[in-house]
């Protein structure tokens, strides 16, 4: 168990991030959220860029490979209009897919809204990383963080990543039984 600080990558991906006074309410909502679940202490490593893939995938790699982020959350890119590529730059910069990651997040979406099939969010580990591909709007990405984050600690502790303490009043994190 790793008792150091763990830093946390929450990338935005949106064209308006060059538009200049831009306010990211759903990178803020990844913060809030994760600001609920953990109770250990960890450090947001924040980038807010554009709908670019090389951008995205370079913005991915600085995170995972200079930076250190055990974990590191995407909003934004991943429907299906012709700039949504987030998926794709994830899948460019991973070592290995995490497809039930994305699977979940769908079939959870999919009890609030039909439109939650046309979302291509997915998961995959760089390195020492874990990335995930969540939606763009605040409240599609609590839900889907609702589904996925149980099993998020667990996967960085096989990792041998920083040890995730979680309000369990807020978010159960699946351990098996020592």
């Amino acid at each position: 168990m790793d008792n150091k600080m763990a830093k946390i990558g929450i990338v935005t991906v949106s064209d308006r991030a060059s538009a200049g006074e831009y306010e990211d309410i759903s990178g803020q909502a990844i913060i809030d959220t994760l600001n609920d679940y953990l109770t250990s202490e960890w450090q947001p490593v924040y980038r807010l860029i554009p709908d670019e893939k090389n951008l995205i995938e370079l913005t991915l790699t600085e995170l995972a490979d200079d930076e250190n982020c055990s974990l590191i959350v995407t909003t934004g890119g991943t429907g299906p209009a012709k700039r949504d590529l987030t998926p794709e730059a994830t899948e460019a910069v991973c070592d290995r897919m995490m497809p039930g990651f994305g699977e979940l997040m769908r079939a959870e979406s999919l009890k609030y809204v039909a439109t939650a099939i046309l979302s291509r969010q997915t998961a995959g580990l760089r390195g020492d990383s874990l990335i995930i591909n969540l939606p763009g709007k605040p409240k599609a990405i609590r839900q889907c963080l609702d589904a996925v984050f149980p099993a998020v600690p667990y996967c960085i502790d096989l990792m041998e990543g920083p040890y995730l303490v979680c309000n369990e009043a807020v978010i159960k994190p699946f351990r098996p039984k020592s």
